[in-house]
């Protein structure tokens, strides 16, 4: 399929979604989508105030919830207040190249919020996912390095740049060596690694002088860059799968199956990483409470 769009997404009616910072940007238009073919949408947004106001804008059924994923404490009051099944999780929410600053658990916030919060709530929610979890990546984890030594940081110079890069990293390695646990329990549930591209978001923004925005025409829209997302979330698409837009350095198109980095496909640098941040985060995988029949449907 080379040109898919909003067009092609199926039916998701009776499906409930959880999309991570979906009041703004690609969270909000993967959330719209999702509602309008039938989705339970949770946004799961630090605003409930600014949530409620952009769900009121979306064409179907919605719902808010406060999550502020650099929090754990947060994330583990959103995910022990959940009941029920769950079929999806989009863990979108991050930040990017900010200046140096800690979370109310003492880590550093890009790291907090792009991976370890992430990781915890995925954790965390697992026993009541039935179909998948996508996790949301950049292509710029390509530049990013794993410093098992000193996930934290705490050793090393911060340049907002790394910070990014290697938050992406990370979490890319999350999603595959998720997968890849998954199967060893016998688990049905899916993995699935996706990034917009490079799109024009307030995400961006944060670029020194907002300098990747003002790219221009060379960007994806945030209505483009949803796209990737939104096939990860409902296409039959393989668990460990790394889903981006199709063009030249997968920087704008339409979403097709890529190849992370080779250092993201490092299985024994990301086994070590996973165990390092359940240590770090409190939270780990459980194999019992994640072997799943297989369900019906994408």
């Amino acid at each position: 399929m080379s040109r898919w769009t909003v067009k092609d997404l199926p039916d998701m009616s009776g499906r409930v979604v959880v999309v991570t910072g979906g009041g703004r940007g690609l969270g909000l238009e993967t959330a719209r989508e999702l509602a309008r073919v039938g989705a339970h949408v949770v946004l799961a947004v630090r605003s409930v105030a600014a949530g409620e106001q952009a769900a009121a804008d979306i064409d179907g059924s919605t719902e808010v919830r406060r999550l502020d994923i650099s929090d754990l404490t947060s994330v583990r009051e959103f995910a022990g207040a959940w009941s029920g099944d769950l079929d999806v999780l989009v863990n979108n929410a991050g930040i990017m190249q900010v200046p140096l600053a800690f979370t109310a658990d003492g880590f550093e916030s890009q790291l907090a919020t792009n991976y370890l919060g992430p990781f915890a709530l995925t954790n965390l929610l697992l026993p009541h996912i039935t179909d998948r979890v996508v996790s949301v990546s950049s292509q710029l984890h390509r530049m990013g390095h794993v410093h098992q030594d000193d996930l934290t940081g705490e050793h090393r110079t911060y340049k907002d740049i790394d910070g990014y890069t290697d938050s992406k990293l990370a979490l890319t390695m999350f999603g595959l060596e998720l997968q890849r646990r998954l199967e060893a329990s016998g688990s049905s549930v899916r993995s699935i690694v996706a990034h917009p591209g490079i799109a024009r978001t307030e995400l961006a923004s944060h670029s020194p002088s907002g300098r990747i925005n003002r790219l221009g025409p060379l960007l994806n829209d945030t209505e483009h860059g949803a796209l990737s997302l939104l096939f990860a979330a409902t296409e039959d698409v393989a668990g460990g799968s790394y889903v981006g837009p199709r063009g030249l350095g997968s920087v704008k198109g339409h979403p097709k199956v890529r190849r992370p980095s080779r250092t993201a496909r490092d299985t024994t640098t990301a086994a070590t990483l996973f165990d390092l941040t359940a240590e770090l985060t409190g939270t780990d995988f459980s194999a019992s409470s994640t072997a799943r029949p297989e369900r019906a449907g994408g």
